[in-house]
């Protein structure tokens, strides 16, 4: 079984969680991971992460 990572441990969002939603509903930007899975939405501390998985999802 893969690892997944979490995330944002504020919401406890997960990697995996991340990733389906940017394939699933074509997310482009941080912004938008955020409004539909609330990662990154309160301290910001991993929305670098998140852009790194933004980047690698949609190469």
């Amino acid at each position: 079984m893969e690892k997944d990572n979490l995330i944002c441990n504020c919401n406890e969002i997960y990697e995996s969680e991340i990733v389906k939603a940017i394939k699933e509903k074509g997310l482009k930007t941080v912004e938008e991971v955020g409004d539909e899975t609330t990662a990154g939405t309160i301290c910001g501390q991993c929305v670098d992460d998140i852009q790194d998985i933004l980047d690698e999802v949609n190469k």
